[in-house]
């Protein structure tokens, strides 16, 4: 009973990131872009070992300066449901047994900011970016042209995931300006360090709620 109980915590402890210490085993990277070959990250899992090319430097656009964390979370909502709070700028996934991960995120700036429910419809790995006409349309007053659509990369704003919440324009995906987490800077998307967001996918299906709060 004891040896089953210990493997039932590592296999918790592996899904959410977090190896346990141990001596006698290497720690498992998760979505990290720290080693050389690029064996373990996201870049290599996404990109089916093929060259991606792109002007930015990897590790530029993947690790999130801010780390997320195994924190307690004793909100009656059920396990699985993604919450993000906007004065906070995190994003919390309850695990449930009282926990939820906890990330860094960049929610949207005054005039773009928003509340509600809504659900997760589908998932897409490096999504193509197609700025919506207004977008363009005000980005051109100050000078910046947008492209009509521009297809996923290291370069595209929406990073190497997204998760679309309802019929809406919203998503939660990654992004290449990691800068901007722990701030209110996007249009209204909820962004993520891209090796957060592909942790966070990994463990997301359609369906899953998802409350976004001030």
């Amino acid at each position: 009973m004891k040896k089953f109980a210990i493997a039932l915590i590592a296999g918790f402890l592996s899904t959410t990131g977090i190896a346990a210490a141990d001596n006698r085993v290497d720690p498992i990277e998760v979505a990290s872009l720290s080693s050389a070959s690029q064996k373990t990250g996201w870049l290599q899992v996404l990109s089916g070992g093929k060259p991606v090319k792109s002007n930015t430097k990897i590790a530029a656009v993947s690790r999130a300066p801010i780390a997320r964390e195994l924190v307690a979370f004793d909100e009656d909502v059920p396990s699985g449901t993604i919450i993000v709070d906007n004065s906070e700028r995190r994003l919390y996934h309850v695990l449930g047994s009282g926990l939820a991960m906890k990330y860094a995120v960049s929610v949207g700036r005054e005039g773009f900011i928003w509340i509600g429910t809504e659900t997760v419809t589908r998932k897409t790995e490096w999504p193509t970016w197609t700025p919506p006409e207004d977008m363009r349309a005000r980005e051109a007053k100050k000078g910046k042209v947008l492209p009509v659509t521009m297809k996923g990369g290291l370069d595209n704003p929406l990073g190497s995931r997204a998760i679309y919440l309802g019929s809406t324009i919203y998503r939660i995906h990654g992004t290449n300006q990691p800068s901007s987490l722990g701030k209110a800077q996007s249009s209204g998307c909820i962004r993520m360090a891209n090796e957060d967001v592909e942790h966070l996918y990994a463990q997301v299906t359609p369906g899953t709620t998802v409350i976004v709060r001030n």
